[in-house]
């Protein structure tokens, strides 16, 4: 009888009205926060500072802007490079490719942050030093980091997307007499590209949300200014709250911006039905019809026009004498670049301070402080051993939120589809370190209890990693043929039956390759714990450098290797089980 009625649109409209209503009236005229807002403070002038500290937010939010354009586009060039670099016949450029991104994607982008600005000064000269002091360190800090973790993310999307290109387009290509730059740019890459416009999209996204670390290295975003004015004047819900706000909406207008030109890439004539992505069409259709304009305005060749002459000719023939000297001439001068970086490497590493490492090393692991009895929380464990458990709590628990919150998402009903979607969107939309300081700060005031900061980062890794579940179960559900879900409701079997019987074992095989990197995603993202002060392996290992002060380099490179130890084990699982899940993919060497 219930199912019956909630099958019909008013009555969910109604439910949800009321359940909206309900939220009202409870948290606006029965709940005590015991806490004055004062939203002033986002638009008024302080006379005690002599600034207007809504305005800084906005400063804050353009310094955001100009990280993620300036990083994306550096991060864009160096996954092209390294994802073209592994699928190359040339060992040399795909080992380096290869470590290149196993490393930066299996390391903790806040150590590499504290790497490059802490530790990577003390290897320039003295003069080079100076000069990087004095040309805005912090933010081309945050910047050049950025662009080296973004890209080899980047690398890994842009390699998929070249391997999802036929083989036999590439021999055709060849055949016909091209080069292979002129495969590359006319024929590869511009399918490549359009290919993984929506993957390559994310991670604009994510790059984005990324910049929101630029804070600890003291560059002056959005993140670091909505906690300026928490510091200036106590007031740190109405700086969250604004600062949420403007992450969610840079992250929807990015979104619809990447949607809109996925759109119009994969169909020019076809209108799409979306009202919002139908207007940003509008905007685009004058470029395609430039595009069509030029097209039909190219004079087609005549046979006279194809005939080379004397010079022309001569000319072309220099050019490909060119081509084949420059070519081993770049693979010289590429392995003869990689070798002293190799050698600067391996010199740096004989300098160290091996004492150093062997005295911390059992600190990075466990901790135990101070004397690790039964008084501390978990008996004063913390180092690595504390982002592992950490992370297996936050797994744990987040499996079962996503599994949850992405069958609501793919249900029909409004009820449960629109609370999962808004969860699934603001989470994913706000940048963690965001989601980490609402739980900190403001669950407390909810809940009337002080959490440990140890439970207070958990909970939000795992209430930020059960979004990313919840759209991973949904793309899982939505790639089951709907003519067996029709034909299970036809045996009789009902909704539940159907979802535990047959669509869910056939998803989650799917599944378990995304589910996995995203476990080693978050065992990363237990670094962030380091910001309120969770006795993780970055924040031992800050407090080490801190007391220490000359071992910078030590440090952190023995902090990354505990990182990429940990988390390259984990891809190697998520390889094996793609590989398994998918055997009849094809390697694609350019």
């Amino acid at each position: 009888m219930m199912a019956y009625w909630l099958d019909k649109r008013w009555v969910q409209n109604t439910v949800l009205l009321a359940l909206v209503g309900l939220m009202v009236w409870y948290w606006g005229f029965v709940f005590e926060f015991g806490y004055d807002f004062e939203w002033s403070v986002l638009y008024k002038f302080n006379e005690t500072y002599g600034m207007n500290l809504g305005l800084e937010l906005l400063k804050g939010l353009s310094l955001t802007i100009k990280i993620t354009l300036v990083s994306s586009f550096f991060g864009l060039l160096l996954g092209t490079f390294f994802g073209l670099g592994r699928l190359s016949k040339f060992k040399p450029l795909r080992w380096t490719s290869n470590v290149y991104v196993e490393f930066f994607r299996n390391t903790p982008l806040l150590v590499q942050l504290f790497f490059w600005y802490f530790a990577m000064p003390l290897a320039l000269p003295e003069a080079a030093r100076e000069f990087a002091y004095a040309q805005d360190f912090e933010f081309w800090t945050a910047t050049i980091g950025l662009s080296i973790y973004t890209g080899s993310f980047m690398a890994e999307v842009i390699r998929a997307g070249l391997q999802s290109i036929p083989k036999g387009l590439l021999e055709a290509a060849y055949s016909s007499g091209l080069s292979y730059f002129q495969v590359l740019t006319r024929i590869i890459l511009p399918l490549a590209f359009r290919a993984i416009i929506p993957p390559l999209g994310s991670e604009f996204l994510n790059n984005m949300k990324n910049s929101s670390l630029a804070m600890v290295v003291g560059v002056a975003e959005l993140c670091w200014q909505s906690q300026q004015l928490e510091s200036l004047t106590f007031r740190g819900f109405e700086a969250t709250t604004a600062a949420t706000i403007l992450y969610l909406s840079l992250s929807l207008i990015i979104s619809l911006v990447l949607n809109t030109v996925n759109v119009h890439l994969r169909s020019l004539e076809r209108r799409p039905r979306n009202r919002v992505l139908r207007t940003l069409h509008i905007l685009f259709s004058p470029l395609g019809r430039l595009r069509r304009a030029s097209r039909q305005s190219t004079p087609i060749p005549t046979q006279a026009s194809l005939r080379l002459s004397p010079g022309a000719a001569l000319m072309r023939r220099l050019g490909r004498i060119l081509v084949g000297l420059g070519i081993p001439a770049a693979k010289i001068g590429f392995v003869a670049c990689v070798g002293y970086l190799l050698f600067q490497v391996a010199q740096g590493i004989a300098s160290f301070n091996w004492q150093v490492i062997a005295d911390n090393i059992l600190t990075l692991l466990i901790w135990r402080f101070p004397e690790g009895d039964e008084t501390e929380l978990f008996m004063g464990l913390g180092g690595l051993s504390f982002s592992i458990l950490m992370s297996f709590i936050a797994i744990s628990v987040s499996f079962f939120i996503g599994l949850i919150v992405g069958l609501a998402r793919t249900s029909r009903n409004r009820v449960f589809n629109l609370p999962a979607t808004l969860y699934i969107e603001c989470v994913r939309g706000t940048p963690l370190i965001m989601v980490i300081f609402w739980i900190y700060f403001f669950l407390p005031a909810f809940t009337g209890s002080y959490l440990n900061v140890f439970w207070s980062a958990t909970i939000a890794l795992t209430v930020f990693t059960g979004a990313y579940l919840a759209e991973i179960v949904r793309g899982g559900i939505q790639n089951i043929p709907p003519g067996q879900v029709e034909a299970a409701y036809s045996t009789g079997l009902s909704y539940s039956q159907t979802m535990r019987r047959i669509v869910l074992p056939q998803a989650l095989k799917q599944m378990i390759p995304a589910i996995v990197g995203q476990f080693i995603a978050i065992f990363k993202d237990t670094s962030l714990a380091y910001v309120i002060g969770v006795l993780e392996l970055t924040f031992v290992a800050q407090g080490i450098n801190n007391r220490l002060m000359v071992y910078p380099f030590e440090i952190y490179t023995t902090v990354a290797v505990l990182y990429f130890l940990c988390c390259y084990s984990m891809s190697i699982v998520a390889g094996r089980l793609e590989r398994r899940l998918s055997p009849d993919q094809v390697r694609l060497e350019m």
